[in-house]
């Protein structure tokens, strides 16, 4: 005679400790240990999870100083020198800023003026407070959690790339008129977009969030 079936348990609830959403199309996954210099991609459409890399978090901080200190550069360096028919005009990236300062065009002087400077210098500046301490083996800052929020959000706002190329776009079709003459600055901003564009390469942040919750209980 067999046993009488034993009654089915119902299936308990999974919690989000331990789970990992892809970022792109949101399946889920279980945390698993990734090794430094592996990768941990989604299942379902490929995108990079973890990515690990041994001192990643110093390379960061350095890179988001330099693009500070580019950043800094590129404001208050002459940008560019026009001349034509003996004429010589300087500008600065400032004074591309204040070009649109009169008129109906004033709030355009206030967009530019934020995603060109403003945003990043904003997300650079709490980028160091966040990962700055921990890359010197310290305590996160206080509120270094909403800080790299704060610089998450702004990331796609940042317009410093885009703006070279814009930039480049116009040369291109001034140089037939006059003589141009590239200062110090358009250098220091196109070095910024390649620090960028390498700081972001080098940044996993999920390994980021992980790294700040596991130092602020520490």
């Amino acid at each position: 005679m067999s046993a009488p079936p034993t009654p089915r348990q119902p299936a308990q609830p999974l919690g989000p400790e331990g789970l990992v959403a892809c970022p792109v199309c949101d399946a889920l996954h279980a945390e698993v240990a990734v090794p430094s210099g592996a990768r941990a991609r989604c299942h379902r459409c490929g995108t990079v999870l973890l990515a690990p890399r041994e001192g990643a978090l110093t390379q960061i901080v350095m890179l988001a100083a330099t693009a500070l200190i580019l950043m800094v550069a590129a404001v208050f360096f002459p940008f560019l020198e026009l001349s034509a028919g003996g004429m010589v005009q300087r500008s600065s990236l400032l004074d591309a800023v204040m070009a649109f300062s009169t008129g109906m065009l004033l709030p355009l002087t206030f967009a530019v003026a934020a995603l060109i400077i403003v945003l990043p210098l904003l997300r650079f500046g709490t980028l160091l407070y966040a990962l700055g301490p921990m890359a010197f083996g310290r305590r996160p800052a206080r509120h270094a959690a909403r800080a790299f929020r704060i610089a998450e959000s702004t990331r796609p706002w940042a317009m410093a790339e885009i703006f070279i190329v814009g930039v480049a776009v116009a040369l291109v079709k001034v140089a037939g008129l006059a003589k141009l003459s590239l200062g110090p600055a358009f250098w220091a901003f196109v070095a910024l977009v390649l620090v960028t564009v390498l700081k972001d390469n080098f940044m996993c942040r999920l390994t980021v969030w992980k790294t700040l919750e596991e130092r602020r209980k520490s």
